[in-house]
């Protein structure tokens, strides 16, 4: 029977800024479009971390039971570390899942959005078949994908609609940036885990490109937003705050340059998060204080 603290740490709180970070940017949007809306940036919020912590469940399951997740470096697996039986872990996975849809459900109704319902449903199975099922397509390179669209433009703009209705042009190019830096926290862990998993069959993009390639890909997601950044402040100059952020990227960034590997890349991880947090943060402001100037 695992303990409080392990169902915690299986919960993988340190990856909350995933979801944290699309609902900052989606509702410093909605102010800059002149509509504060508390309650309904709650209810995002909700949503967004029930599903994270959900697909954290989801995948230490699904991985646990095809051992994947036997030898593996970093945070406690539930599954894979026998502290959990594998049904409870699935149940802890669906009751996120659960509490996701009632807060979305919710927000659906607050908002008037009822299209949204179509696209929960398709932000469930995503999570769900990330890992889980015949044939996850995290296990065919296609999590990068995945995490920038469901990390990114889904829920942002999901965030954004809820709230203010259409999304301006620079609140789009702020989508792009919050999913890149997301898919950089992905790189991250899946370069750290190349050789266990080439060796369990998990063919993820970072075992695909190899090593040296995948630190380039993950420098080069790091790097665009603050790109996307410059482009945007020349039509509102506020969003230029989220450069404040570059000095806590250039950190993880050469941190993977310079070769750092095994649990080394446990500390870039979150590096790479306290990033997409700070620049998500900063963008938010940005995208507020927008409305003003």
């Amino acid at each position: 029977m695992a303990t409080p603290a392990q169902w915690l740490e299986g919960a993988r709180p340190r990856t909350l800024p995933t979801a944290i970070s699309p609902v900052l940017v989606g509702t410093g949007a909605a102010i800059g479009a002149g509509v504060v809306a508390p309650g309904r940036a709650l209810l995002a919020l909700v949503v967004a971390v029930s599903l994270v912590i959900a697909v954290n469940f989801a995948n230490d399951y699904s991985d646990g039971i095809r051992g994947t997740d036997d030898d593996r470096v970093g945070p406690l697996r539930l599954v894979g570390s026998r502290a959990a039986a594998p049904a409870q872990v699935k149940r802890a996975a669906l009751i996120g899942f659960g509490v996701a849809a009632v807060a979305g459900l919710a927000l659906v109704v607050l908002s008037g959005q009822w299209w949204l319902i179509a696209v929960g449903a398709v932000c469930i199975a995503g999570a769900w078949f990330y890992t889980g099922g015949k044939r996850p397509y995290g296990y065919a390179g296609l999590g990068e994908v995945a995490v920038f669209v469901f990390f990114g433009p889904v829920a942002v703009l999901g965030t954004v609609v809820t709230q203010s209705g259409a999304p301006s042009p620079i609140a789009i190019v702020a989508t792009v940036g919050v999913g890149l830096l997301t898919c950089a926290v992905l790189v991250a862990n899946n370069l750290r885990d190349i050789p266990t998993d080439a060796m369990t069959g998990k063919r993820t993009l970072a075992v695909a490109l190899g090593d040296a390639d995948t630190r380039k890909l993950y420098a080069g997601l790091m790097l665009v937003p603050f790109v996307l950044t410059i482009g945007a402040g020349t039509r509102s100059w506020p969003l230029l705050l989220a450069l404040l952020a570059g000095p806590v990227a250039i950190a993880p960034v050469r941190r993977v340059l310079r070769g750092a590997d095994g649990r080394k890349l446990i500390k870039v991880l979150q590096e790479t998060t306290l990033a997409l947090l700070t620049w998500s943060f900063l963008t938010a402001v940005g995208l507020a204080l927008s409305g003003w100037f």
